[in-house]
């Protein structure tokens, strides 16, 4: 709740523009309120009385689809005053093209009766709100403006009627604005108070209840790990044709060539001793580029050094192949699973790698540290940012490989730099 957000200090409070979008909404919700109610009385009284001649059952509908959509707007104002967000709890409807079937789901959604509550008991609470406010705010404008109310009036009695308030000049009515002072931190104290009530009302009638919460909550990570999984096949079958077509076109158009080398040298060796040394000689230079390709191909695979050595090694390595200069610091009490190592190690070599193609930068740093239960990896450069995770881009894929063990990822490349991702590995699942 963005409203518990802000200090329960008076100067905090004085800063925050929620303290005066809650005082606005407290002084003003009695004219919707007012207004919904007498929409409701007059709407629903008139469609049970005509349910006899089946006229009220078309408007008794209507009036459900009024009071739902009034509730859809209570909560974008909630949410604009308090900062308070309210998620929708109703029921998904039956997919189709029949109204009334819709209209029967949404008749036995327990949220649409939550609904009609809230809305019936909005104009109550709402008018002790607004009395309260009132009272409250009016007493603060009076003191603090008590000088200038004495100045205007010109005299040194303000009466009302036959009641006299005042009875005293311009400078005798200084002190009394230290009174207005303190009203008004007691103003903000008690207006912050209804605001936080007004809010847990609205959330526990608008809102979903908890096992509704936990629902969609379970809904919305089951998509989630859905759309991550359908990208991380994808992805393995992209990384599957690249090593297929990085074997077809580089190891093994050599070994090809070596072959054919050492088949010439075969050929030449008793005519042409010299010939088939050199052909030999160049069968061997082939046979090591393909060993090197291949060592290539396999630690992009997988490192081995990170098999053997660890995240330190294998980051230092990383960056001692970077074009940049980069600083890796590694603080870990002990080895990371070897999964939470792995994407680790991958977000690390795909940051660089962007680094090097479009950051510009002329220095970078790399930090790996414990945090808890999590293992967080930072890289860290000083080039002109713009980076955005785009859905084919190679940082999406770095977040689908950090969900798939519940971690997440954060970039934070505003124009000009520096850029900062940020990966937040669980170390036990």
């Amino acid at each position: 709740m963005r409203l518990l957000d802000v200090p329960w200090t008076p100067l905090a409070m004085a800063r925050s523009s929620l303290t005066w979008r809650s005082a606005l909404y407290l002084a003003t919700s009695a004219v919707w309120g007012l207004g919904w109610f007498v929409v409701l009385a007059v709407g629903l009284t008139l469609s049970l009385a005509t349910l006899i001649v089946w006229v009220g059952l078309p408007l008794l509908a209507l009036m459900m689809l009024l009071w739902r959509f009034g509730a859809v707007l209570e909560r974008q104002l909630v949410r604009a005053a308090f900062g308070v967000r309210i998620p929708s709890p109703y029921r998904p409807l039956r997919p189709g093209r029949n109204p009334l079937a819709k209209l029967r789901d949404m008749a036995v959604d327990p949220a649409t009766w939550k609904d009609l509550a809230y809305l019936v008991l909005l104009l109550p609470i709402a008018v002790a709100e607004l009395m309260v406010s009132a009272v409250l705010w009016l007493a603060v404008g009076i003191l603090l403006f008590m000088p200038v109310i004495v100045a205007v009036d010109g005299g040194k009695e303000i009466s009302f009627g036959h009641v006299s308030y005042w009875s005293g000049d311009f400078f005798e009515a200084l002190p009394v604005s230290v009174g207005g002072l303190v009203l008004l931190v007691l103003a903000m104290y008690v207006t912050r108070a209804m605001a936080v009530g007004h809010a847990l009302w609205a959330r526990l009638l608008l809102g979903p209840n908890g096992s509704q919460a936990e629902n969609q909550a379970l809904r919305a990570k089951t998509a989630q790990l859905r759309a991550s999984r359908a990208r991380g096949v994808d992805a393995a079958e992209f990384e599957r044709r690249r090593i297929e077509r990085d074997l077809h076109d580089g190891a093994q158009q050599r070994l090809l060539a070596v072959a054919m080398d050492i088949g010439r040298a075969r050929a030449k060796l008793d005519e042409d001793p010299e010939g088939a040394r050199a052909l030999i000689e160049q069968a061997h230079s082939g046979t090591k580029e393909a060993i090197s390709e291949l060592r290539d191909l396999a630690r992009g695979i997988y490192p081995a050094i990170l098999t053997d050595r660890g995240l330190d090694p294998a980051l230092s390595g990383l960056a001692g192949r970077a074009p940049v200069p980069v600083e890796v610091d590694v603080d870990l009490p002990e080895r990371p699973p070897a999964a939470v190592e792995s994407i680790a190690y991958f977000i690390v070599a795909e940051a660089l790698a962007n680094i090097a193609k479009y950051a510009r930068a002329t220095r970078a740093a790399v930090r790996v540290a414990r945090e808890d239960a999590w293992v967080v990896v930072e890289v860290i450069d000083n080039g002109v940012g713009g980076a955005v995770a785009n859905p084919e881009g190679g940082l999406a894929g770095l977040a689908d490989r950090a969900a798939t063990i519940d971690g997440m990822l954060i970039v934070d490349s505003p124009p000009g730099g520096p850029t900062i991702i940020r990966a937040d590995l669980p170390c036990t699942w």
